[in-house]
């Protein structure tokens, strides 16, 4: 189906199987539709981002003048994003709505199909999880799951940025450095496991296997892993986490137990959000360009809605900021 045409009630109808009536039923909310009908016609519903008549006043617009930054949820990495992308639209004639889409797979096709064409005439979306093209409007992805593809891309140099912080522990004396990691399924996560391995690797420095652990960008995760790692018989000098959310929590870890930092421990975590330099020691970290990459993905939307051709993907790159939580290590 072509992505530009509005999607009508018989497309709904034909790919679900179903009657045109039993489909309207399923929008309005009406009775007389079984359980597994809804459930059937509201996935296809989401797959070909059929929204209805959310705005019969947008419907009959060419334009609402409206463009979308959407989030899988509102926290410190997405907020500096979001303040990036509002600067752009600031003093325009555009909007910008932001929506939080909840943490599920497939969450921004979900949230474009329901925001699409009739609210909003364009989207950036925030690290989406799946690499469907066939979006109803437009759209940009700031540091995707599935790494850069046929939607038009911004992200960061995480492989580069990972390896100098590892690079510069080592550069400390620290030869037992674990890695705390995000999630595997995204490329982001992965290409900073391989910038710590490869650190690693080049200075010839065995990583062992209890040494490294995913925990899925969950700050409590995260603590439990670094109290694990931490009462190895051979427990790791430094920890580099994958995130700065993540990071702070072993800071906290080793409060706990009573190691000092960057004494005993050093840690490094990895976006910049503002809180790294608040937390107490201030946290040496990786900054991504985190509000330079909400402005460059606005902009490529808005290029794009212009019809102005350009590159699709724009890696930034990454700098390694010193503060107070590394040191050389102890003896």
């Amino acid at each position: 189906m072509n992505p530009a045409a509005r999607v009508k009630l018989s497309d709904v109808a034909e790919r679900a199987g179903v009657s045109v009536a039993t489909v309207s039923k399923v929008v309005n909310a009406r009775y007389g539709v079984s359980k597994d009908t809804i459930q059937l016609v509201q996935g296809v519903i989401d797959e070909l981002g059929y929204v209805g008549n959310l705005s019969a006043a947008s419907l009959r617009s060419a334009s609402t003048n409206v463009l979308g930054i959407l989030v899988a949820d509102f926290e410190p990495y997405s907020t500096e994003i979001i303040k990036g992308a509002a600067t752009v639209t600031r003093g325009t004639n555009w909007e910008l709505l932001s929506h939080a889409g909840g943490e599920t797979h497939g969450w921004e096709r979900r949230s474009i199909a329901r925001l699409g064409g009739t609210l909003i005439d364009g989207a950036v979306v925030v690290t989406p999880t799946t690499s469907n093209v066939n979006f109803i409007v437009p759209v940009v992805a700031i540091d995707p799951h599935y790494g850069p593809n046929q939607v038009p891309t911004v992200d960061a140099d995480s492989y580069g940025g990972a390896r100098a912080a590892v690079e510069h522990l080592i550069g400390l004396g620290h030869s037992r450095i674990a890695f705390i990691g995000g999630r595997t399924e995204l490329d982001s996560s992965r290409l900073r496991e391989n910038g710590y391995r490869d650190a690693m690797a080049a200075a010839g420095l065995e990583v062992p296997e209890a040494y490294v652990r995913e925990s899925h960008y969950d700050p409590d995760v995260a603590e439990a892993i670094a109290l694990d790692m931490l009462s190895l018989p051979q427990r790791p000098t430094a920890i580099f986490s994958a995130n700065d959310v993540t990071a702070i929590r072993v800071l906290g870890a080793a409060k706990v137990i009573g190691l000092s930092v960057p004494a005993e421990l050093s840690v490094v975590g990895f976006d910049d959000v503002p809180q790294a330099a608040l937390v107490t020691p201030a946290l040496t970290t990786v900054r991504q360009p985190l509000g330079a990459m909400g402005e460059a993905a606005m902009e490529m939307l808005l290029e794009i809605l212009a019809g102005t051709e350009r590159d699709t993907h724009l890696r930034m790159p990454t700098e390694l900021i010193v503060r107070e939580s590394t040191a050389p290590p102890a003896g």
